[in-house]
């Protein structure tokens, strides 16, 4: 089985512009491709996942990875998916968010010299000196205003206004593959469904300025069961860094999702043969949990670390099991920060994270979602004091999943 055809196997791929193309030049390792991340934060998520993964994949392939960092399209916004404009960057958060992006991306592909090796090239280097006369000549002669308002990437920021600023986003994406085709031979793009539309725009630039074919391939969005994006907690995203989501927390964000998702997910983001997946295919009830375990841990292994992944599964095993674990996320309280020696369970929930705010904190106790050790707590103005919080601390658990050790210093 060729790499193309892993790909449709997984369920990972949604469009392409030339199926036959694109499954001759990556099963033969000719693809350069390019993948486009914009540095709106100092950290990858869950929704750069899938891209990272199949970057790997094709990479092994033989294929050729360009990692594009949206210096220049960071500064502009993509408003795919969106119904509010976004935050305005300065050139250094954007340029911190780069290098950021470029640690984590090192842990799925190889960057280097050779015929296959990964190379980042920043999107700023010509787009931030562009002259925008020349530009709206060289460039804008070729887009259809119509055909622009009609792209699917726009559709929901029309519903409360797009602004010029961000329905340039098309163009300077269709220029970054234009400008990749001629410096570095990049032939093809990938990204997710969403963009599809942007995508194309950059193919027909290509056709119509030069007189060459290059092509487009989309990745299957991550959506669970719901038809939701994957990748959110009651705190936020999922963060491939540590310092934002612990090893554990991401092992356990897998290890709970839901049933239905499981094996979809091991298809999709693990590295696990196919035929040891299709064998997982029956399994049911407590099986279903041991492959939970399993996506856990190869995910958390790919992003962290074998041994963060041991000690993460380790300590999710001590926690359902009664025992306590060094490894378990641990939530500090500074003993200064109290107030008459004592902190109260809704500032517990919160500031642990386990709770996404003081409401939503209150629905939890007063529906018994929430237990300290073994006691379930169902008073939300409930206190702890210092003496209590001291040495090993306390367990607060919210749901049967969701467990940190609190603990003053």
């Amino acid at each position: 089985m060729g790499v193309y055809e892993e790909l449709i196997e997984r369920g990972l791929l949604a469009q392409v512009t030339d199926e036959e193309e694109i499954k001759k030049m990556v099963n033969e390792g000719k693809a350069v491709f390019y993948i486009g991340f914009d540095p709106t934060a100092d950290s990858l998520h869950v929704g750069h996942f899938m891209a990272l993964c199949l970057m790997k994949r094709l990479q092994m392939a033989g294929n050729k990875p360009i990692a594009l960092v949206g210096g220049g399209t960071g500064m502009i916004g993509d408003p795919s998916g969106r119904t509010d404009m976004r935050q305005m960057m300065t050139k250094e958060t954007i340029a911190h968010n780069c290098d950021c992006f470029r640690r984590q991306m090192e842990r799925f592909i190889h960057f280097g010299e050779g015929k296959s090796d990964a190379i980042m090239v920043n999107n700023g280097d010509w787009l931030l000196d562009l002259n925008y006369v020349d530009f709206l000549r060289d460039v804008g002669a070729h887009f259809s205003v119509n055909h622009m308002l009609a792209a699917r990437c726009y559709e929901q920021r029309m519903e409360k206004g797009l602004t010029f600023l961000e329905f340039n986003y098309m163009i300077m994406q269709a220029y970054d593959f234009y400008r990749l085709y001629q410096d570095y031979g990049c032939n093809m793009q990938f990204g997710g469904d969403d963009q599809w539309s942007n995508m194309l725009a950059g193919t027909d630039l290509i056709r119509k300025k030069l007189g060459k074919d290059a092509h487009a391939m989309t990745i299957t969005l991550l959506l669970n069961s719901e038809g939701k994006k994957m990748g959110k907690t009651a705190s936020g995203a999922v963060w491939l860094d540590p310092e934002k989501t612990s090893p554990y927390e991401f092992y356990q964000y897998w290890r709970n999702v839901n049933d239905a998702d499981v094996l979809k997910c091991i298809k999709m983001l693990t590295f696990l043969p196919l035929d040891e997946i299709k064998k997982m295919e029956s399994w049911e009830g407590a099986e279903l949990n041991k492959a939970k375990e399993i996506l856990a841990y190869e995910l958390t292994s790919l992003v962290h670390g074998k041994e963060e992944a041991d000690k993460a599964q380790e300590a999710a095993k001590a926690v359902f099991s009664g025992a306590s674990s060094e490894n378990m996320p641990t939530y500090e309280i500074k003993r200064d920060e109290l107030k008459d020696g004592k902190t109260d369970i809704l500032s517990i929930l919160t500031g642990s994270g386990l709770c996404s705010s003081r409401g939503d904190a209150r629905r939890n106790v007063e529906q018994g979602g929430v237990t300290v050790g073994d006691e379930k707590v169902t008073d939300s103005k409930r206190e702890f004091s210092a003496e209590e919080l001291s040495g090993d601390g306390i367990i607060v658990k919210r749901g049967k999943k969701n467990f940190v050790k609190v603990c003053v210093k």
